[in-house]
């Protein structure tokens, strides 16, 4: 799903400049993985990594071993820790050579991040092969259980993204005109699907246009907003976490709106 809302020019600017999602959070006491590919803990966007993982081809884990060689993960924690910077994070690695992996490394690299007590994990892929689907809705149920959050896109190229699509995920869109500090939210009759910016972190020198972009750092940026949320909600796992966030989330989407539209009367009085 694309949002098809552009902020009204007179919010523009108030919008890029207003602060963060829960101003006084910054993922205190959240664990936080990025299933990619992987991380290069020296890039100068990077803050100090935890440890991480590595699924071989096998599908058997490899502690502590998740190096970037393609960049891609490397970008999308960036851009996490961009918004909480004071989380504890974690990179596992399932692109090695390119960025395609099996629905059977992905599901392990989900099952893994749920023994390791993640909160929130980003997913920056999905299949759009409804023959796994029944295989990603029992991993995202484990994974609501034990009180692991899933974030992933929702869609991919119009057709839905499993685990993104499902109701027990974080389901994430993206939206070309939401600031990259804030996000949107829209409830349908499958939950909620939470739109984000897809540009990652700026990198200096480099127009966003020819920097990576697209529905993966959507997914990062809302991951960000979600570890926030994380930190606002007191860091219990049990009783209902998933509904918890998610009702935080949407109050603060809510308020932001309202605060939006007040900006835009006050502009054109």
């Amino acid at each position: 799903m694309t949002f098809n809302r552009p902020l009204a020019s007179e919010a523009q600017g108030d919008a890029a400049e207003a602060p963060l999602p829960f101003a006084a959070a910054a993922g205190r006491g959240v664990r936080v993985a990025a299933i990619d590919s992987g991380v290069n803990p020296r890039h100068p966007h990077i803050h100090a990594m935890a440890g991480g993982a590595s699924v071989g081809a096998d599908g058997g884990i490899e502690l502590d071993v998740y190096t970037d060689h393609l960049g891609h993960g490397t970008a999308v924690m960036a851009a996490i820790q961009e918004k909480a910077p004071a989380a504890e994070y974690f990179a596992v690695k399932v692109f090695h050579n390119s960025l395609r992996t099996s629905a059977a490394h992905l599901l392990r690299a989900i099952e893994w991040c749920i023994e390791q007590k993640m909160d929130v994990v980003n997913l920056s892929l999905g299949t759009m092969n409804p023959a796994h689907a029944e295989q990603f809705r029992e991993i995202a149920a484990r994974a609501v259980e034990a009180g692991t959050l899933l974030a992933a896109a929702r869609e991919a190229d119009g057709q839905p993204c499993y685990p993104g699509c499902l109701p027990t995920v974080f389901s994430v869109g993206l939206d070309w005109d939401c600031p990259r500090n804030r996000y949107r939210c829209e409830t349908n009759p499958d939950g909620t699907v939470f739109g984000a910016s897809g540009y990652p972190r700026p990198a200096p020198g480099v127009a966003p246009a020819r920097n990576l972009h697209g529905i993966s750092f959507a997914v990062a940026n809302m991951t960000a907003f979600i570890a926030r949320a994380c930190e606002v909600d007191g860091g219990q796992r049990a009783g209902g976490r998933a509904r918890r966030i998610g009702d935080l989330l949407l109050r603060e989407c809510t308020a932001f709106q309202a605060w939006q539209a007040a900006a835009v009367r006050k502009t054109r009085c």
